[in-house]
């Protein structure tokens, strides 16, 4: 269970996890049990790009509607038969909250009836193993994976099965599924899969498709990473007339989609989140008459989607416009324009605009002012004190990208001149630590003197030496001082008089007699050995006269041979 937590929270991205968090407190709110399930399930753990958030709740997700709206997300619709409600969660994400359900078919092509169920039985419905799991997000068994179908082998395997046997007579839409996903994942049919397929497709099991259905095919087209690669898959098969009589590869503006595809991974590697279905679908229809795109339009059940495909042209003239006018004269006001634009807008401006100045200005957005940004001083910036951790500092980094980006700093020296006034005052050096230990006492017993030197000052073990008359009495006042800093009280008063009395003393002791008193000799001990008795000896005068005389006698012992011998 815990590596399944793992594997969620590292492939969602923070825009992701935000929304999982969102959908799952106002779940929690509700007292309703909530999964993640279908493709969002088999995305985690294949690795592949997570494109949109399915959540089923144990109860009527329709309950939701007002606190999603008040936690953040748009209401894109409902449908009230399935239980189903569409939204946008913050970062430009799309997502599905559903009542968990089981279906059963009486017919082929029907609607299924439909009864509030658990999430095992929600999660028999559907239609692939590899979409057959739900990952619990409630508190007792968060990341807990439901894979009653073994769907994780055949995701590690690449094999597309069926649930069942009547899989795709049940519901013919899954044949335009099924084929949709080989080729967007170039996986393969399982081998009982692959007989049903055909035997499906020979019978024609298509001709009895709930037409309501049809529309989330359509619109899943224009979701894919590789959309005319599907459309191929698709018309190989015969399914994409099926969508629509007249839709075609053919129809396909393949060049301006080619271009749209490169700008969006621009978009997409700058970290910026947006859904490019509605612009990707209108290329892919862009040789279709109006009456047919009309038609397509009517069958999307996502009305959001349709509203912005419709509104795709006149959004981007109009941005044209102000990116070429006085308001974006400058790079800077360019790049503030760019920056409150949605990126969708941004996306569909650039592949179609025949106005050159702005799409120079979307394409030096993308990339050429980007680069600016690493012309801050950040090594000078951080000898300056200013670093992130200055709550200006976001503030200040932008004006001077902006300047940058505008000319008015043409120089590195300007720049520094112009970061140098808001530097911060250089931070106050702590207190010295205090001293503890052997060293800390001994500092402590020393008390200055009335001569400026220091004395040591005797104290009782345990006890706080005092300093002057307040050390004697432990009840008198400290530090009690008349305006010319004299003392007050009675004690301090003869404290100060016999410290002067003793300074006087010390001051009249000259320094031969300091020198002399120090260079006394220490008393001898009773029992003083001789060996130290003669060492001390040599420093007297007059041993050092004594010494003189043998050599005296030595000297006349040694003349008075000579004088016998005359």
């Amino acid at each position: 269970m815990a590596d399944y937590i793992y594997i969620m929270e590292s492939r969602l991205t923070p825009e992701q996890q935000r929304g999982v968090t969102l959908v799952q407190e106002v779940a929690r709110a509700h007292s309703m049990n909530i999964y993640l399930v279908g493709g969002v399930v088999r995305d985690i753990i294949s690795g592949a790009s997570i494109r949109d958030l399915d959540f089923a709740v144990q109860g009527n997700a329709l309950k939701l509607v007002k606190d999603l709206e008040k936690a953040g997300a748009v209401i894109e619709g409902t449908d009230e038969n399935l239980r189903t409600v569409y939204v946008l969660l913050p970062g430009n994400l799309r997502g599905e909250v559903t009542s968990a359900r089981s279906e059963v078919y009486d017919k082929p092509g029907k609607p299924p009836e439909m009864s509030p169920a658990t999430i095992n039985e929600d999660v028999r419905r559907r239609d692939f193993t590899m979409n057959a799991m739900a990952l619990s997000l409630n508190p007792g068994s968060r990341g807990l994976l439901l894979d009653p179908f073994n769907g994780v082998a055949d995701i590690e395997s690449k094999l597309i099965r069926i649930l069942h046997n009547y899989a795709f007579l049940e519901e013919p839409s899954r044949l335009i599924r099924a084929t949709r996903f080989c080729a967007r994942f170039d996986w393969q049919f399982e081998e009982r899969t692959q007989a049903r397929y055909d035997a499906a497709k020979e019978n024609k099991y298509i001709e009895y498709v709930n037409r309501k259905l049809l529309g989330h095919e359509i619109e899943q087209v224009a979701h894919e990473n590789d959309p005319l690669k599907v459309m191929r898959a698709l018309e190989k098969e015969g399914w994409l007339h099926e969508l629509h009589p007249h839709w075609s590869v053919a129809k396909v503006d393949v060049p301006g989609l080619n271009h749209l595809m490169k700008i969006r991974q621009q978009l997409l590697d700058l970290s910026y989140t947006l859904d490019a279905g509605p612009a990707v679908m209108y290329f892919i229809t862009s040789k279709m008459n109006t009456n047919d795109v009309h038609a397509l339009q009517t069958a999307i059940h996502r009305k959001a989607f349709v509203t912005a495909w419709k509104h795709l042209e006149d959004d981007a003239r109009d941005f044209a416009k102000k990116l070429t006018g006085k308001d974006a004269a400058l790079p800077s006001q360019a790049w503030k324009m760019l920056q409150n634009t949605k990126p969708e807008t941004i996306l569909f401006t650039a592949a179609t605009t025949k106005n050159s100045a702005a799409a120079r200005k979307i394409q030096d957005f993308l990339g050429k002012w980007r680069q600016v940004r690493t012309r801050l001083p950040l090594p000078e910036m951080a000898e300056l004190r200013i670093t992130p951790e200055l709550p200006e500092y976001p503030k200040l980094a932008d004006e001077v990208f902006l300047m940058l980006l505008d000319g008015k700093l043409k120089s590195h020296t300007e720049t520094i001149n112009f970061l140098k006034p808001y530097s911060p005052p250089e931070p106050v050096a702590p207190p010295p630590p205090v001293r503890r230990g052997r060293g800390a006492k001994k500092a402590a017993k020393v008390a200055p003197s009335v001569d400026g030197g220091a004395a040591p000052v005797k104290g009782k073990r345990g006890r706080k030496p005092g300093s002057g008359a307040a050390a004697a009495n432990g009840n008198q006042k400290e530090g009690a001082m008349d305006e010319q800093g004299n003392p007050t009280t009675p004690l301090e008063k003869a404290a100060v008089a016999v410290g002067k009395a003793v300074g006087n003393v010390v001051k009249a002791v000259t320094p031969e007699k300091k020198a002399a008193v120090s260079a006394k000799p220490a008393a001898p001990a009773k029992k003083a050995s001789k060996p130290a008795a003669k060492k001390a000896a040599p420093k007297k005068p007059i041993k050092k006269n004594a010494a003189k005389k043998p050599a005296t006698k030595k000297k006349a012992a040694a003349k008075k041979p000579a004088k016998m011998r005359k």
